[in-house]
């Protein structure tokens, strides 16, 4: 078995071993969009570029939301193995997999038809829309395969395998960049191409994930007993579940808002926004890895009630992110210009100019998005979710009256645009410090209650 209990040893070595695979992990699963738009960028020029930029947060909105539900889900799992439940830990599966598929099936429906309309409802350019109708709704018939990739890796996750995701995603990754040149190239199929690239490396990295599960995990090795339709468990895991998705589509109606806004900008602005934003993905993946590794950290312990070791594996892991972020925020800044013309070239210093404002803005807060990531997911394994909703809400206000206030009234432009991340994180933060406070105290007070127990308990006097 490949599995790993997170309730025993160092905190931040733990942490740390269990972030590094993540983090790689979350490199290539990134490098999806990422060698979406360069390639695309690169090989049909800047329309489709700004083309797949413009359907980034449609996409945000109903693939982010089958995302956090899985993530979301795995939280049980991932208490039930901490308490040594495994008959718990393979029910919480099989009611994951009913979940998922239900969910998978209605955002395809939902979102395959609505396409279009929702596109023209943002504004988007008569230049590119139909582009982007081409990408996006290819990426949306897919969808049951990212839901399928995301629930078999969190589950592995949730029981400490943070490792052989990582195998699979480079694998898809590889599978990805390969059938992009071969499908846009070899078959002249353009933007859509890209799309039909990353739904098969998804699919295949699906498979990989599955057929490992069956020889290597037993654990997650369901049976017929444990795919029985349970309604307290599904009602259970949908309370756990759901938060954290409709946390992520909230924080998406938020970008999708600020899209229309920047729609109205002109293409340029669109590209800049979208070559920026590909690199910003990549850049602050080691914060949310951390993130994800806080999340099944605390989980565990738990399940497990080691007290003591969340607060030290929190503050650990808080300070390592915040340092590794602020540094990757400098060299970022720093290299901004031959980092964005790698979409473009040298030839659009128009978009490369708006790209490094976007950089000054953002890269500069990428502390303040550490500490985000790190007490979000350590609230939701401690199975605070709705947390993640409010402060969802907060970030879809900031973001709002970035779009509206900044760039419409305000007339910022470009600039106002690119301040609506910071924005979004500083509201965000202030709700999940009030109630990481709140939560901290009554880890203490559990952790004080363990202690006078083992204290009070009577000392056994051997016989002489």
């Amino acid at each position: 078995m490949t599995v790993r209990t997170l309730t025993k040893g160092s905190p931040l070595k733990l942490i740390l071993f269990f972030t590094i695979p993540l983090l790689i992990g979350n490199v290539f699963q990134q490098l999806y969009s990422f060698m979406d738009a360069l390639i695309v960028g690169r090989t049909i020029g800047k329309y489709a570029l700004a083309a797949v930029g413009a359907t980034g947060s449609l996409t945000f909105l109903i693939i982010g939301f089958a995302q956090g539900t899985t993530a979301g889900l795995s939280v049980l799992t991932a208490q039930a193995y901490g308490a040594h439940d495994y008959r718990a830990v393979r029910k919480s599966f099989g009611t994951s997999i009913w979940i998922s598929l239900a969910i998978s099936v209605i955002l395809t429906v939902l979102s395959v038809t609505l396409t279009r309309p929702l596109l023209h409802l943002m504004q988007t350019p008569a230049a590119i829309v139909d582009d982007s109708v081409a990408f996006v709704r290819v990426i949306f018939i897919g969808i049951i395969a990212s839901m399928a990739f995301n629930l078999l890796s969190n589950m592995m996750r949730a029981l400490g395998d943070s490792r052989t995701p990582l195998i699979f995603l480079i694998i898809a990754t590889v599978v990805n960049i390969a059938l992009e040149f071969l499908f846009i190239l070899g078959f002249h199929m353009g933007v859509a191409g890209a799309g039909w690239a990353t739904v098969t490396a998804q699919l295949l990295s699906t498979v990989l994930c599955w057929g490992f599960i069956k020889r290597h995990i037993p654990l997650l090795v369901i049976r017929k007993k444990d795919l029985v339709i349970d309604w307290g468990e599904i009602r259970h895991h949908l309370i756990v579940g759901l938060p954290m998705g409709f946390s992520m589509s909230i924080i998406a109606i938020g970008s999708v808002i600020l899209q229309v806004m920047l729609n109205t900008l002109g293409t340029d602005a669109v590209a800049a926004y979208t070559a920026a934003g590909r690199i910003d993905q990549l850049a602050t993946l080691p914060a949310s890895s951390f993130g994800v590794a806080m999340a099944t950290f605390a989980a565990q312990n738990l399940g497990a009630k080691e007290y003591g070791r969340i607060r030290h594996g929190f503050n650990q892991a808080l300070l390592l992110n915040v340092v590794i972020s602020g540094v990757l925020g400098a060299v970022i800044i720093l290299f901004s210009k031959p980092l964005v013309n790698l979409f473009l070239g040298n030839n659009q210093p128009e978009v490369t100019a708006l790209a490094q404002t976007y950089f000054h803005f953002n890269a500069s807060m990428y502390w303040l998005l550490a500490i985000l990531f790190t007490m979000r997911n350590l609230l939701q394994g401690l199975g605070k979710t709705m947390v993640p909703t409010v402060a969802g809400f907060f970030e879809l206000f900031m973001r709002a009256f970035a779009g509206i206030v900044l760039i419409r009234y305000m007339h910022m432009g470009f600039a106002g645009a690119s301040m609506a991340n910071p924005l979004a994180w500083i509201g965000s933060v202030a709700v999940l410090v009030t109630v990481y406070l709140g939560t901290m105290r009554d880890i203490k007070r559990k952790e004080q209650a363990q202690l006078d127990a083992v204290l009070s308990e009577p000392v056994a006097v051997g016989k002489e």
